[in-house]
């Protein structure tokens, strides 16, 4: 499937998060937003250490969370994350996620920029064909896998409702305990922009 034959679904996925968020704004903390990325051939640590190899697989995903728990007496919350992306380059797939999600939000910087970090190391994600970049020794691999992202979220101090983010976008077996075929899954480096309602 071409990625232009997807335009009017994310579309129509943007519009009625929107109208999700905006309905019950009084009440809720929600978030839509979208990024884009490219796969990297290492383990999800192997983009900051330097040793990663960027391939021709490339994602584009809505991403929306809300937010489910906060701490009176410290800067952390809770929030579920989901986003149904699409992957094109040396394959093409739909992936749809899910993963609770805490976000630290206390950094010394903050009068200057907003600085939060999000991490969720334990999600679902299901993909509609298995990649030939998660398929291991034997030409196996699994539609559901565990979903991990790792995230620092920036906006300026008086339009927090606005941020751009930076986000590890990761697909695993969590150390073969969810199959053995021997597959590191998928890793995206990506670049998002969110709004807050």
């Amino acid at each position: 499937m071409r990625f232009t034959k997807l335009w009017p679904v994310f579309l129509l996925l943007i519009f009625y998060m929107v109208i999700l968020a905006n309905a019950y704004a009084e009440e809720y903390d929600w978030s839509i937003g979208g990024y884009t990325g490219k796969y990297y051939d290492t383990e999800p640590a192997g983009v900051i250490k330097g040793d990663a190899g960027f391939l021709d697989q490339y994602i584009v995903a809505v991403t929306a969370s809300k937010s489910v728990w906060r701490s009176s007496t410290l800067p952390l919350s809770i929030e579920m994350d989901g986003m149904v992306g699409y992957q094109a380059g040396l394959a093409t797939l739909q992936e749809i996620a899910i993963a609770p999600v805490a976000r630290w939000s206390s950094f010394p910087w903050n009068n200057f920029v907003q600085t939060d970090f999000r991490f969720g190391p334990v999600g679902v994600s299901y993909t509609t064909i298995v990649s030939p970049l998660e398929k291991g020794y034997y030409g196996e691999g699994s539609h559901w896998l565990n979903f991990l992202l790792a995230e620092l979220d920036f906006s300026l101090p008086e339009k927090k409702s606005k941020e751009v983010f930076l986000r590890l976008h990761h697909r695993c077996s969590l150390y073969d305990m969810l199959n053995n075929f021997g597959a590191n899954g998928e890793d995206f480096l990506a670049f998002g922009y969110r709004l807050y309602y």
